[in-house]
């Protein structure tokens, strides 16, 4: 049987042709690491009900749908962990610059006790204008913390022992279809990864996009 042969010219075509394909395959083969912890497919998406602070309406995780939406538990009377971690996603979103627009932060009371609709919309100005505060009843608020895995506590004051509040600190983030992604842990400490924080909603607002 008679070989087909081929000139130079298209035999050089044909191994710059193969060597780009195996370029592209390995660049498809490479999967992109996150600056925080990948939570995908762990937990169910964002869902709840409870009343948005700014306006005392009702809402649903369906009101946040198309953002990137960040999902907090603490209180306002918080003496350090909560305005650090406000201050610190603040300047993740001030670093996204237009694309924060995209963003919504869940600033969710444990206390709702003493975080009233008012203290709740005042408390959350002081930080980001994408930043929104939400107080629910307390089957509300147990049934968001149980489905995330949130442990909190709040013990009232008595004779002897002061009034004490007690919760996570993590921060959950669920992209535009309400799935939840991502767990950054850094923004309570001394030295957040603001740098990888912001990279991390940027991928996230442009995947959706």
């Amino acid at each position: 049987m008679k070989q087909a042969s081929h000139s130079p010219a298209l035999a050089a075509r044909l191994l710059v042709g193969m060597v780009l394909c195996a370029g592209l395959l390995t660049g498809c083969g490479k999967t992109e690491k996150w600056h925080s912890t990948n939570l995908k497919g762990s937990m169910p998406n964002l869902a709840f009900t409870m009343t948005r602070a700014s306006d005392g309406q009702q809402v649903t995780a369906k009101d946040f749908r198309g953002k990137v939406t960040l999902l907090y538990f603490g209180y306002t009377f918080c003496p350090d962990v909560c305005p650090t971690t406000l201050s610190n996603i603040g300047a993740v979103l001030k670093k996204l610059g237009p694309k924060a627009d995209q963003v919504r932060m869940l600033f969710v009371t444990v206390d709702p006790n003493r975080d009233t609709l008012d203290v709740l919309k005042h408390y959350t100005k002081l930080f980001a204008p994408q930043i929104v505060g939400l107080r629910g009843t307390p089957d509300q608020l147990a049934a968001l913390a149980r489905r995330y895995r949130v442990s909190y506590s709040v013990t009232p004051k008595s004779p002897g022992h002061p009034y004490e509040v007690s919760h996570s600190s993590a921060v959950y983030v669920f992209d535009k279809t309400g799935a939840l992604r991502l767990l950054i842990s850094s923004m309570s400490t001394a030295k957040p990864d603001i740098d990888g924080a912001t990279a991390d909603l940027k991928r996230l607002i442009d995947e959706s996009d």
